[in-house]
């Protein structure tokens, strides 16, 4: 749409988002449900015994690179369905630029649980997984004002607080 109708287009790269009414398919959620429940958690390590690392974004620090990048984009240059010049095109990678050990992720669960992970190391399941992610947010510090202000410990706190209000006060866990 942007090359053949000239629609300015903004996307946005999420990294390794969590935080209070996340994906319970993510690692950080699945870990916490796991440990409480006293069951065996996989942590991934990469070729020769390497630190499988993630850029852990807190959600309140993706809204605001979302809100930062609203009704920031050059007006579209088609109409009625004809491109009238280039439209403007752009990416921005949303993270928080602080690659986080899954097993250091793990240890802060751990403390803020007041529970040991029974853990369990694994060898990554195929080539094609992606051992290490790190955002480069530069475009978006530029162009959108983002700054990621969450660190892993404070967003995991405000999550395992969230977490054992919602699940424990229904018997859920």
């Amino acid at each position: 749409y942007n090359h053949i109708y000239g629609l300015s287009l903004t996307a946005l790269r999420f990294f390794t988002v969590y935080g209070p009414w996340g994906r319970p398919d993510m690692a950080y959620f699945f870990f916490t449900r796991d440990i409480l429940k006293g069951k065996a958690i996989s942590i991934f390590q990469g070729a020769n015994h390497g630190t499988v690392a993630r850029d852990f974004t807190y959600i309140d620090d993706i809204v605001k690179g979302c809100l930062g990048a609203l009704d920031t984009a050059e007006k579209s240059t088609g109409s009625g369905g004809k491109k009238r010049g280039p439209a403007q095109l752009r990416v921005f990678n949303l993270g928080n630029t602080s690659p986080v050990p899954v097993s250091d992720l793990v240890s802060i669960l751990e403390r803020l649980l007041k529970v040991k992970a029974k853990r369990k190391m694994m060898k990554l399941p195929r080539n094609g997984d992606v051992q290490f992610t790190h955002a480069n947010i530069s475009s978006a510090e530029r162009e959108l004002g983002y700054k990621p202000s969450t660190d892993l410990q404070t967003g995991l706190n405000k999550f395992v607080r969230w977490y054992l209000s919602y699940y424990k006060g229904a018997n859920k866990v």
